[in-house]
């Protein structure tokens, strides 16, 4: 597909900068008004929970998208709830999933989530299809974004037909390069965002299964490579934090993608690397669209409009809206 600078966005004049877009919306949104529904999916080792919204009755019935939020999000974030709300005006029904620990109740294994995971999206799928939809609809931000297309590419014999599309933004398609970007000075505040959540966790672990983890200097850690490096490599299986960004970014599968894709990323998303932006992969595969708007931020893009619906929302909805009109039931 086309490999796009133009984008119809257009950000406000006192939020054309990486650092304000990224920041605005945690402050200053408003929480958008969407109906979610709680319900918990067992699965073979463990659970997770989902957050179900239903489509407008008004809007002609298109079937169900699966939302994957960031890393340390939640289902009930403000932006997921923003693109729930809008899918579900243009007539989707919507499970937006929790990570494993994300939805307010830590998970019953040691380990938890990370970037390249992609089961707990397959189970979800396999959800919806035990729910009787036969048009399903993918969309991730930051790093559910990544999840989602590696799901798409990795193996794609196994993306069930009725995955007809997917949406994703503020992606690090290239985890080594953004693990490096975002241990930038001028990012710390970002990590340590992160860190004080994740610290959180591994606590919580501890206590639950004692002498299975070591905690010495957990809260001396300020980067990514320390905390993966101790903990998220080897509980999930991978030799070195190194080793686990090199397996898990979705980069290395883009070309394999068979469904309509539409991959955004802002030009000035201050998380992301030059390898965040596969123009070449892009411009090899007729399925990926990769559209890199000028300004956006780390999943901001933000509108200013009586009705609290930001730009990535109705691009979500316009293109996922594109790929078929055609009644579907469940």
């Amino acid at each position: 597909m086309p490999v796009s600078f133009a984008s119809s966005y257009r950000a406000p004049f006192f939020l054309r900068n990486g650092h304000a877009q990224t920041i605005f919306p945690v402050l200053f949104r408003p929480r958008p008004e969407v109906e979610q529904r709680r319900e918990r999916l067992d699965l073979p080792d463990d659970f997770i929970d989902l957050d179900l919204t239903p489509a407008d009755p008004f809007a002609p019935f298109r079937g169900v998208v699966v939302i994957s939020h960031g890393l340390e999000g939640n289902s009930r974030r403000r932006y997921v709830q923003g693109m729930a709300s809008a899918l579900a005006a243009t007539g989707w029904d919507v499970v937006a999933r929790n990570f494993r620990g994300c939805g307010g109740e830590t998970n019953r294994q040691p380990h938890m989530y990370h970037s390249g995971e992609t089961e707990d999206l397959h189970a979800t799928v396999q959800f919806c299809l035990a729910r009787g939809y036969r048009r399903i609809a993918l969309v991730g931000f930051s790093m559910g974004g990544n999840q989602t297309l590696k799901y798409l590419g990795e193996n794609p014999n196994r993306v069930p037909p009725e995955v007809m599309g997917a949406a994703a933004f503020s992606v690090p398609c290239d985890l080594v390069g953004a693990a490096a970007v975002l241990d930038r000075p001028a990012n710390r505040i970002y990590m340590e965002y992160f860190l004080r959540s994740l610290r959180v966790k591994m606590r919580e672990k501890a206590d639950l299964f004692p002498g299975r983890f070591d905690l010495t200097g957990l809260d001396a850690m300020r980067t990514f490579a320390e905390f993966d490096e101790r903990f998220t490599a080897p509980l999930h299986g991978f030799a070195s934090a190194m080793d686990y960004w090199t397996r898990s970014g979705c980069l290395p599968v883009l070309h394999a993608i068979r469904v309509p894709t539409l991959l955004v990323n802002a030009c000035d998303d201050p998380f992301l690397s030059q390898g965040c932006f596969p123009e070449s992969e892009a411009a090899r595969n007729p399925a990926l669209h990769l559209e890199m708007p000028r300004d956006g931020g780390h999943v901001g893009f933000v509108t200013l409009n009586g009705g609290n619906r930001y730009w990535s929302e109705a691009r979500a909805a316009d293109f996922l809206g594109a790929l078929g009109t055609e009644q579907a039931g469940h």
